[in-house]
């Protein structure tokens, strides 16, 4: 038998072992460039983002992956002018208030055949499916979860003689007790800027509004109204949020509550690394799980996600999406961030049991919410509630026009 009579013999007996799944994909893939689009912004974010790149190809040397930030404002438009164009990159993060945006432009690939088949499914819970899940067909693999909580400074706490709030209106009340304007102290660091949008929902449906119930979507007006007015009201009555938060975005109330401009801070645990930069946990500051509203308490357990967005070198893209999900990777990320694994499994691991900083989260990993999803979502919360969230916090729109606004907005995104 010739040279190539033996090469095609070796070649059909492994297509041969393939299609019967005696072997996996990934032992097939050949040298290939994928690229990664992100929105990953921090510097703690690209660290992670490093740690996990340098442990993937130390795996698969034969895959390089070329990652490029597209800023989470603009990430949208960027998928859809490259799915007109027919650019679209191998591979990408998603997160589940797109996935129904993205499925409707034909942006990410089914990959519910490859889910199904794959043996690090069962590490995951079904509810970690929902987010990244459209007419039963699966686009995505749990990269990391947010995981909602409530940093507060403990030692102002102490000295004030009050404990963590566990309701609004105990938060409130805390908030009002640790502001000083005129040493330029205020208790909550309000994030009215970019970003911000994910809060105004969150409030709403504390106070007995979410915009998706019972399938149909929409806002209870009366709530909606009250929880308008006393989130905007923080800022404009009460006065115990910075002079600078209409226009405050994650960088600005992070480095706030780390320099002592603020008290308390609504955020998830991507940010603690960020905060132990410059306060000692523990000692300064400390976590508590979200306060409760009058109607329900919401903290937001959502998962980020990676996906493919075309066929090309799906192998290779497969191996990278999926490696996201190994211990190697979860826990790289997890050491560099704070960013929790999403495998069930690796949430129980030593390095956040062990940790006492983390014991809010953990709780909230047994009552957190996965945030609404529907096509239209996330053009409606940037581009209708927060800036009419905002106009109530300078003074050119009340609660009830800024609802009536927003009502507006939903029915057009139907």
């Amino acid at each position: 038998m010739t040279f190539a009579a033996d090469r095609r013999a070796f070649l059909k007996s492994v297509a041969a072992l393939v299609a019967a799944g005696a072997l996996p994909r990934a032992a097939l893939a050949q040298t290939a460039n994928i690229n990664y689009w992100h929105h990953f912004s921090s510097q703690v974010e690209f660290a992670g983002l490093d740690a996990v790149m340098k442990a993937f190809a130390a795996k698969h040397p034969a895959v390089k992956v070329t990652q490029e930030n597209i800023p989470n404002p603009e990430f949208m438009a960027k998928v859809t002018a490259a799915v007109a164009a027919d650019s679209k990159p191998d591979t990408s993060q998603v997160t589940a208030e797109r996935v129904a945006d993205l499925t409707a432009m034909g942006a990410l690939v089914d990959l519910t055949d490859r889910v199904n088949g794959w043996s690090g499914k069962t590490d995951y819970p079904d509810d970690r499916w929902k987010g990244v899940t459209r007419d039963g067909k699966i686009y995505g693999i749990p990269s990391f979860a947010f995981v909602d909580w409530m940093y507060y400074r403990r030692d102002w706490f102490e000295e004030a003689g009050i404990s963590a709030p566990k309701t609004f209106a105990e938060f409130l009340e805390a908030a009002k007790k640790l502001t000083d304007a005129s040493k330029n102290r205020y208790g909550f660091g309000l994030r009215g800027g970019a970003g911000g949008q994910k809060y105004i929902i969150d409030v709403m449906e504390a106070f007995g509004a979410p915009l998706v119930k019972d399938g149909h979507i929409g806002l209870d007006k009366a709530p909606a109204v009250e929880a308008i007015k006393f989130y905007a009201g923080l800022f404009t009555e009460h006065k115990v949020a910075p002079p600078s938060a209409p226009n405050d975005g994650y960088r600005q109330i992070v480095e706030a509550f780390s320099t002592g401009q603020t008290a308390m801070l609504w955020h998830h645990t991507g940010s603690i690394k960020d905060i132990e930069k410059a306060l000692k946990p523990g000692e300064q500051f400390a976590t508590a799980t979200m306060p409760a509203g009058p109607s329900a308490r919401i903290a937001r357990l959502a998962y980020a996600y990676n996906g493919l967005m075309k066929e090309t070198n799906a192998d290779a893209a497969w191996s990278w999406v999926s490696f996201w999900a190994e211990a190697d990777a979860a826990l790289a990320f997890l050491q560099a961030t704070g960013y929790f694994p999403a495998s069930a499994k690796l949430a129980q691991h030593a390095a956040i049991t062990g940790n006492p900083i983390y014991a809010p989260a953990a709780e909230v990993l047994g009552y957190g919410q996965l945030p609404p999803s529907f096509p239209g979502l996330a053009g409606w919360s940037e581009g209708v509630a927060l800036p009419a969230f905002q106009r109530v916090l300078i003074g050119q729109a009340t609660a009830e026009e800024a609802v009536d606004e927003m009502i507006a907005g939903l029915e057009e995104a139907k």
